[in-house]
Formats: structure tokens, sequence, C-alpha cells
């Protein structure tokens, strides 16, 4: 089973014991996070619309914290004297995925 969920205005594929970075998450080590899936697809069963996604959830747990490659930028105007250094360095939290919720499907004809 897998699922797609969205954080960080990213999507990500999900499975169980799966460890990934995403933009950082403001929660401490060790404290557990909750996603609302955008797509879930259990044993070739796809859940897809609201209806079925109502009940899952998939819940990972923060396991810690990181830091991206820096980046360094530059911009020049020329004819102005005009120039300026900058970078950047994201932050990343850690989590592990423990566990994916399909919930129930929809009741169909209803």
């Amino acid at each position: 089973m897998y699922a797609v969920i969205r954080t960080g205005g990213k999507q990500y594929r999900v499975s169980e014991g799966q460890r990934l970075d995403v933009e950082r998450l403001c929660r401490a080590v060790g404290d557990e996070v909750t996603f609302e899936a955008v797509l879930v697809v259990d044993d070739g069963r796809v859940l897809a619309t609201p209806g079925d996604l109502s009940a899952a959830r998939v819940v990972a747990r923060v396991v810690g914290e990181a830091k991206g490659p820096k980046i360094r930028g530059f911009t020049y105007k020329a004819k102005s004297n005009s120039s300026r250094r900058w970078g950047h360095r994201q932050a990343y939290s850690t989590i592990e995925i423990t566990t994916i919720t399909a919930g129930s499907p929809a009741a169909e004809g209803a």
C-alpha cells in the first residue's frame, strides 16, 4: 500500500517505514504528524475521490532535522555599480511514515 501526501507545497509518494526529508514542520523530534492523503492505492484499489479519502490518514513521526545544500546567488546591474550576494540554506524535517490507513470507501450509489 502506498499513499500520496501533500506538505510544503509538494507531493510525495510514501509507504510505511519510509523516511524522507520534507520542508520544516515546526515540530519537535519524536512528535507525531498526521497528513491527509491526496491518493491512496491499496492492493490495486485506488482511492482518489473526496468521499473515499475522508477517512484516509497518513501518520508520521519526526525523527530529526537537517539542512539542505548552500545555494549562493549574485545579482549585478551594469552601469550602476550595484551588486549583491545572497545565500540560502533550506531547513528540512526528517520524518518516518508509521501508518497508512485507507479507511472505508464511500458507499456506492449513495
